[in-house]
This record gives structure tokens, C-alpha cells and sequence, in this order.
């Protein structure tokens, strides 16, 4: 008798409980289908740089030594510096500054804005020497002297020495 109402309770309860989903292989007979995932809006890109985000960037580093091939927080070159700042930004510029002087388009001196690359002839004939810059006549480098300064174009040494700007924004 026992084992009658214990198959009789088991059928009732199997006429009035769906199935587990997936038993049997079988979805319930009344559960809804499951509503479709709302499509996630789409990401904006990111906006562009502007010559301001690349001079606060680059302000960052002021004081961090000059080191020859450097192009890291650890020392920097004046290119590896410029690199690492544009790069920052997801700005891809070469390694070298008489490279990096073929890149974007030229820009004369009275049109100067800030995140312009500026290219001096020091070392040897042709840009040797580079910096970004930051607006007012002056622009910021990685000295070997003092390492990540800013310095006027207008100075007694830069000035004769000043070859031209490049735009790469």
C-alpha cells in the first residue's frame, strides 16, 4: 500500500510539475522563452588628442634625466621622449628625430600650436634634436644637460639652430 500511494504521489506530481529544463531534453512546456539580450550600445571611439592633452602629458616628465637612447620614464633622448608622449596618446611617431621630421605636414613658426613638433639642427646637419610645443614660444625637450626642461625658441642657443615644426595631430 505504501509503495501504491508512493507511485500514485510521484505520477501527481510529475502531471503538475514541468520537467527540469534540459530533461529529457525537453524545454518545460510552459515556461516563455527566454527574452533576447538587449545589444549593448555601441563604444564611442576615443576622442583624438589635442595638442593641450599632448603638452599636459608631456609636462609630466619635466625633471626626468636625459639618457642617450632613452625612451622611458627612466631616462629619455629627445626623440624617445617625443615618441613616448605621442604614444601615450596612441600616436605612433618613429624613433629617430630626422625621421620623425618626415612625419605629418609642415607648420611655419608664426603658426605654431601647442603639440607641434620642433626640430633643431645641433649634432649634425638636419633635425638632431627635438620637442614639442607648449604655446608662448617655448617648447619642451629632453636636454642633455638638464634632462625634460622647456626652453624658449627664442633662446640665444636655439634660435640660430631652429630648422622647423612638423604637425602630426
Amino acid at each position: 500500500m505504501k509503495k501504491g500511494i508512493a507511485v500514485l504521489l510521484a505520477a501527481l506530481m510529475l502531471a503538475t510539475c514541468p520537467p527540469a529544463a534540459g530533461a529529457a531534453g525537453l524545454a518545460p512546456a510552459s515556461s516563455p522563452a527566454p527574452a533576447a539580450a538587449k545589444p549593448a550600445p555601441p563604444a564611442k571611439p576615443p576622442k583624438p588628442p589635442t595638442g593641450k592633452d599632448i603638452v599636459a602629458t608631456a609636462q609630466k616628465y619635466k625633471g626626468v634625466p636625459y639618457r642617450y637612447g632613452g625612451a622611458s620614464p627612466k631616462g629619455f633622448d629627445c626623440s624617445g621622449y617625443v615618441m613616448f608622449v605621442y604614444d601615450q596618446h596612441g600616436k605612433k611617431l618613429p624613433r629617430a628625430a630626422d625621421k620623425q621630421f618626415e612625419a605629418g605636414k609642415a607648420v611655419k613658426a608664426k603658426d605654431l600650436a601647442p603639440g607641434d613638433l620642433v626640430f633643431f639642427t645641433t649634432t649634425e646637419k638636419g633635425a638632431s634634436h627635438c620637442g614639442i610645443y607648449t604655446g608662448d614660444g617655448k617648447f619642451i625637450h629632453a636636454s642633455t644637460s638638464r634632462g625634460v626642461m622647456v626652453s624658449s625658441l627664442g633662446d640665444s642657443y636655439w634660435k640660430p639652430r631652429y630648422l622647423g615644426a612638423r604637425r602630426v595631430l
